[in-house]
């Protein structure tokens, strides 16, 4: 006699077992990302902006992936993660990040940072140190901030959009900054893939630029990530023959000036310890609405 199932037809699932709440999103799955991103538009910039850009939850960077944790129905996306050369959780739980931390480890492959909201960023990395991976840098307090509306101080009128034939002062500008910041070149990773950023950047009108008359840069900053409802400044940098003179308020509301022709929001994340930007950011009328972290590898 045949032995009948155990498990009734109607049930997707056997009793006692669980489905994988993570899965990779696929292009079905874009119209429940884009509700997901939208809880937040300042905190998702940048996985809003490779959404507005791509206008589908399959990344079109090699390798890259979006992954998505889905309730208990299977149905519903709870959380999303950006997995490429970096990685970025969205609108996730440390509960969410968990798990989006335990297909990375079965999955592994090198990641130059894992940055967003604290918690889920941090759980990531729990995970991931709990199987032997472990970080070069952990920025654990970043203070999140946006501005909305005009600047306090008096911009800065010298400040403008790069223009390609800056091109050469702007990569230097721009590898100076990246090495104060992280402590190593960015064309140790491949000097094809950063000139083609900056490139990206300046042809595009996301970089922000004063330089002398010689052509060498005073101030630089980029816009990394831009939607319709907001942008997020990141790679800003004085020349340190400028530093000190009082000039970082001015550029920096040019920077919202420029940034608001793109998007009403102006946000932009900074290290708890720079007290000094802090300041500047301050007073340029920058005020905190949440708090990143940024695992460097």
């Amino acid at each position: 006699m045949a032995r009948l199932s155990r498990v009734a037809p109607w049930l997707p699932f056997p009793r006692g077992l669980h489905h994988d709440p993570v899965r990779v999103l696929v292009h079905q799955d874009t119209d429940a990302l884009r509700a997901l991103i939208a809880r937040d538009r300042v905190a998702n910039v940048f996985v809003d902006s490779l959404l507005e850009q791509n206008n589908t939850a399959v990344p079109s960077f090699p390798g890259a992936v979006m992954l998505g944790f889905f309730a208990d129905d299977g149905v519903s996306l709870a959380a999303a993660c950006w997995v490429g050369s970096n990685v970025v959780p969205v609108e996730a739980t440390a509960e969410h990040a968990a798990a989006f931390g335990r297909w990375m480890v079965a999955h592994w492959q090198p990641h130059a940072s894992i940055f967003g909201p604290a918690e889920p960023t941090l759980a990531l990395m729990d995970v991931l140190r709990g199987a032997g991976i472990e970080a070069q840098e952990i920025r654990a307090n970043q203070p999140l901030l946006t501005i909305s509306g005009p600047p306090r101080v008096e911009p800065n009128p010298r400040l403008a959009v790069s223009v390609s034939s800056q091109f050469s002062e702007v990569l230097v500008a721009a590898a100076a900054m990246f090495e104060e910041e992280v402590g190593y070149s960015p064309f140790l990773g491949g000097e094809a893939n950063y000139r083609r950023r900056v490139a990206w950047l300046i042809s595009h009108g996301h970089s922000f630029s004063d330089s002398e008359p010689d052509g060498e840069v005073i101030f630089k900053a980029d816009l990394g990530a831009v939607t319709r409802h907001a942008t997020q400044v990141q790679g800003v940098w004085m020349n340190p023959s400028h530093r000190g003179l009082g000039l970082g308020a001015g550029y920096m509301a040019a920077v919202v000036l420029l940034s608001q022709k793109h998007a009403p929001i102006t946000s932009l994340y900074v290290n708890d310890y720079n007290t000094r930007a802090r300041a500047v950011y301050d007073r340029v009328g920058f005020e905190q609405v949440g708090t990143f972290a940024t695992v460097l590898f």
